[in-house]
Formats: structure tokens, C-alpha cells, sequence
């Protein structure tokens, strides 16, 4: 069956519509997506814009549904500011593992999942670090 020189052009058309419509971080990166923000990845820019520069509409709806994912982010660049999630809890005197048992089950409503010995001890200069300091390092989940 020969196919004709219209239906060839409609084909390739559509199926390069389909795929500026799907999003190319969608389609190359389906794990970043739930992502809020960070830097944005030069390979997927290009990729969206380059749709963009060919098909005005499919390339305005690429950069959409990348930016709706989230899937146009680089992964671990996330400015998120992780103090807002920490919860203080203040203690009278020294630290003692029967105060943190106690406070722990207070907060959480169970037992702590860790020992005191699993425990790090840093020095926290500026309340801005603290952010980083939770993240976890690298080798760990």
C-alpha cells in the first residue's frame, strides 16, 4: 500500500504534535514530576523551545504541561526553605534521653525511631543553614 505524500505530512504532523503536547521532560524525566520549582534543566529548555520555534502551539503547551509537572526542574535544586517544617521543642537543663523519649512521644504520638547514639550534634551559626543541614547526605534515603 502506497501511502500518499499528504497522508505522510498529516502523519509526521501529528505524531510530532503528539509528542510536543505530551512535554519533553514528561516524556524524557516521568520522575521528576511533583516538583514546585528549582533550576531549570538547559536540555528540556531546548527541547520545548525548539517545538516552540516549529510548532508555535504545541511548543507553548509543551513548556505548560512541563512546567505543570514539574518534570522541566533539575532534580535536588529545589529552594525550599525546610526551618518552616522543623518543629522546636524546648527543654529545661541538659538533654537527657528520658526527655527526649518524653518528647518525642508527645510530639509524634510514638516511640522515636532512632537511638541517641544515631544522633548528630552540629553547631547552627545562622537560622538560614538549617536547611541545609537536614538534607540528608549523600548514600542515605
Amino acid at each position: 500500500m502506497q501511502m500518499s505524500r499528504r497522508n505522510l505530512i498529516g502523519a509526521v504532523a501529528l505524531s510530532s504534535s503528539a509528542s510536543a503536547l505530551a512535554g519533553c521532560g514528561t516524556i524524557l524525566y516521568p520522575e521528576r514530576r511533583g516538583q514546585s520549582a528549582g533550576r531549570l534543566d538547559p536540555a528540556v529548555v531546548v527541547l520545548d523551545g525548539i517545538g516552540l520555534l516549529f510548532f508555535f502551539v504545541p511548543g507553548v503547551i509543551a513548556f505548560a504541561v512541563d512546567f505543570n509537572n514539574g518534570t522541566i526542574y533539575l532534580p535536588n535544586t529545589q529552594s525550599s526553605d525546610k526551618a518552616s517544617d522543623v518543629e522546636q521543642v524546648q527543654f529545661d537543663g541538659a538533654l537527657t534521653e528520658a526527655k527526649l523519649d518524653t518528647a518525642w512521644q508527645e510530639t509524634y504520638g510514638q516511640p522515636k525511631p532512632f537511638e541517641v547514639e544515631q544522633l548528630e550534634r552540629r553547631s547552627l551559626d545562622d537560622p538560614k543553614t538549617l536547611g541545609s543541614l537536614l538534607r540528608p547526605r549523600s548514600g542515605q534515603a
